[in-house]
């Protein structure tokens, strides 16, 4: 059974940084799409990064140049988000997902396991 459980979120003044991690247990196969998603109160998922098994990232145009997805596939697929120049608009719930089958990594319908979230706050 895969389960993914996100732990680095935070409180932050703007500016600040957090680093979050997504432990993957029962997941082993590394050759999928992994990512970060984001969901603010009265707004809906939106996809923040994604990592395939290539290492290619594709980022949201709001985090590009701030924010860092990477992935220790020897760490049995563990996955992480350096997140830097925090601002107001990058408080969400932040969930990491990860894809069973081949394929586009960009697309929340895609992704087949998710974990719980993790709050991070950044205030002004």
């Amino acid at each position: 059974q895969v389960q993914l459980v996100e732990s680095g979120g935070g409180s932050v003044q703007a500016g600040g940084s957090l680093r979050l991690s997504c432990a993957a247990s029962g997941y082993t196969d590394s050759r999928y799409c992994m990512g970060w998603f984001r969901q603010a109160p009265g707004k809906e998922r939106e996809g923040v990064a994604t990592i395939d098994s290539d290492g290619r990232t594709t980022y949201a145009d709001s985090v590009k140049g701030r924010f860092t997805i990477s992935r220790d596939n020897a760490a049995k697929n563990t996955l992480y988000l350096q997140m830097n120049s925090l601002n107001p608009d990058d408080t969400a719930m932040y969930y990491c997902a990860a894809k069973s089958r081949r394929g586009r990594c960009l697309g929340a319908s895609l992704y087949d396991y998710w974990g719980q979230g993790t709050q991070v706050t950044v205030s002004s």
